[in-house]
């Protein structure tokens, strides 16, 4: 995997989602430099990284080979949530701390309506692969909860992050590690954006099963990072001081 770095001082480990790459995704996180080294791995298929398919055991094996060699605080958004949580739990001596936001596992919540219909909206989106990128983001970004409008002409990197998504492995096939994240040695914080049940539902549950804090985060819907000053406090606030962080 290609990786940004940027800063100095303690290791940050970002982990995108869908789409965007690691530059886009945690440009509101740049003034985090000032105190921390941030490293944002575009994931496989994503900006420099070669083409694969997405799938988040995969990466997560490669994700704590290249850079869990240290110790580092571990954070991931939507799949990249997933993929860390695997990774978190290869390397767990590595991890100083986990921060998932809205990751959509839906298998953790089965049986809850709203989580089941999410988990197949989800699915449904990956695999119309016959959309251009263009109609595909058009219908993911809605179910996704992206409060962005997607324009008449798509720069590259949203057409390629698209393509990249449509055909992944599904979200709903993650069988989260939740007992071994429950026993590992470190604290985890995990983060909504307060505007779709499905995910709340989750969140609560991954907070329930492994002992995390649990933080709602509203003003930017799915894309938690891009509030900026916020939430770079709220992690800020976690790696320095761990469960007391509100």
């Amino acid at each position: 995997m290609h990786v940004y770095q940027w800063g100095h001082g303690p290791r940050v480990v970002l982990v995108h989602g869908g789409v965007l790459g690691g530059r886009e995704t945690w440009r509101a996180q740049r003034p985090l430099t000032e105190r921390w080294t941030l490293l944002a791995p575009d994931r496989p298929g994503h900006g420099r990284s070669a083409p694969a398919r997405q799938d988040f055991e995969t990466e997560a094996a490669q994700l704590a080979e290249q850079l869990l060699d240290e110790p580092s605080h571990l954070v991931g958004l939507s799949y990249g949530a997933i993929v860390a949580m695997f990774a978190a739990v290869r390397r767990p001596e590595k991890v100083r701390s986990l921060t998932v936001v809205e990751p959509p596992a839906s298998a953790v919540a089965r049986g809850v309506p709203a989580v089941d219909e999410f988990g197949a909206e989800v699915r449904a989106v990956i695999e119309a692969t016959d959309l251009t990128p263009q109609e595909g983001l058009r219908r993911f970004f809605p179910v996704a909860g992206v409060p962005y409008d997607v324009p008449d002409e798509l720069p590259e990197s949203l057409s390629t992050g698209m393509r990249q998504l449509q055909g992944a492995r599904p979200p709903d096939e993650a069988e989260l590690p939740l007992a071994e994240l429950r026993d590992a040695p470190f604290e985890i914080l995990v983060v909504s954006g307060g505007h779709k049940k499905a995910y709340e539902v989750i969140c609560d549950t991954i907070a329930r099963e492994t002992g995390a804090e649990r933080v709602v985060c509203p003003g930017a819907d799915h894309v938690v990072p891009d509030m900026g000053a916020p939430f770079n406090a709220l992690l800020e606030r976690f790696f320095t001081v761990g469960k007391r962080a509100k």
